[in-house]
């Protein structure tokens, strides 16, 4: 297995750990982080979070810049992607930090963009991420850890950061998914012609 499905492997393993310091959250106390209390059990998935995020850029910068695209890359990497942000929002939403249409529309997107993407394989095509999609992805991962960090590096200043970065990646989510449908509305025609 080469370095960039390992660091998705390592991702997905990640994802049960992440949920699991939510799900139970561990009565482990509470950090001072710039004035703002954070449950430790909180700050813990945080970072698992933001090393998951990262092990995303950077499995696919390696895969693409060493020639080391696979099958399961170009399947267990997005799925892994997937995983990972819904359950943040999902559970972000439990929380009481996003609220339930926002997260219901973002999971709709990228299950929607995933049947897309297996009917396009399915006639061999391969649907590659363009530039809308990358920034939805980039502010979902922002609004995630600030979200779970209560704002904290804006909440003295009184800007509602992590609600704007929310709302920002909203956005993204629905124009980029907008986009992909139209870009291969093709795939319909054909499908509803046989």
């Amino acid at each position: 297995m080469n370095l960039p499905n390992k660091l998705t492997m390592f991702r997905i393993i990640l994802i049960p750990i992440f949920t699991i310091l939510l799900a139970f959250n561990v009565p482990a106390g509470e950090v001072l982080v710039a004035g703002t209390a954070i449950p430790v059990s909180e700050l813990i998935a945080t970072v698992i979070f933001i090393v998951a995020s990262l092990t995303d850029l950077l499995d696919g910068k390696i895969a693409r810049s060493q020639h080391l695209v696979t099958n399961f890359g170009k399947f267990a990497d997005p799925l892994a992607d997937k995983l990972l942000v819904m359950t943040a929002f999902i559970f972000l939403v439990e929380l009481g930090a996003a609220p339930a249409w926002v997260v219901a529309i973002i999971i709709w997107r990228e299950l929607a963009v995933t049947g897309l993407r297996l009917l396009l394989s399915q006639g061999g095509e391969v649907m590659a991420a363009a530039m809308p999609g990358k920034i939805k992805t980039t502010t979902q991962m922002l609004a995630i850890i600030l979200l779970f960090l209560h704002n904290v590096f804006f909440a003295n200043i009184g800007l509602p950061m992590a609600d704007i970065m929310l709302y920002v990646c909203l956005f993204f989510t629905i124009y980029s998914g907008t986009e992909y449908f139209i870009k291969n509305r093709g795939i319909f025609k054909d499908s509803f012609s046989k």
